[in-house]
């Protein structure tokens, strides 16, 4: 057989190992992904166009805290910064995931 058809034969047995709950051999890969150490909440929000209770509401944050955030009293942690970006990024598809639109 050819190095592909051994290749793909070899990824089908993995699928159908971890499919029964089966670990080994089975391939996973890690990514690390990126989260800003630094995010200008004010920046995102001013670009969507939105007060603080607005913005808020919209994406389930509390206003006393995204003040906190503006004024600097506080700082986003790691997962938070990470809602963020994506907020910046895309938050249309933020929006359509909590069934918004």
């Amino acid at each position: 057989m050819s190095e592909l058809g051994d290749m793909l034969i070899e990824g089908l047995q993995e699928a159908v190992d971890h499919a029964r709950g089966k670990k080994a051999g089975a391939r996973e890969t890690i990514v690390k992904v990126r989260v800003p150490d630094e995010i200008d909440v004010a920046a995102i929000r001013n670009r969507l166009g939105l007060s603080r209770p607005k913005f808020a509401a919209r994406f389930g944050f509390s206003v006393k805290t995204l003040t906190k955030w503006e004024t600097g009293e506080r700082h986003p942690e790691g997962s938070a910064r990470a809602y963020l970006t994506v907020i910046d990024r895309d938050h249309k598809a933020v929006e359509k995931a909590l069934s918004l639109t």
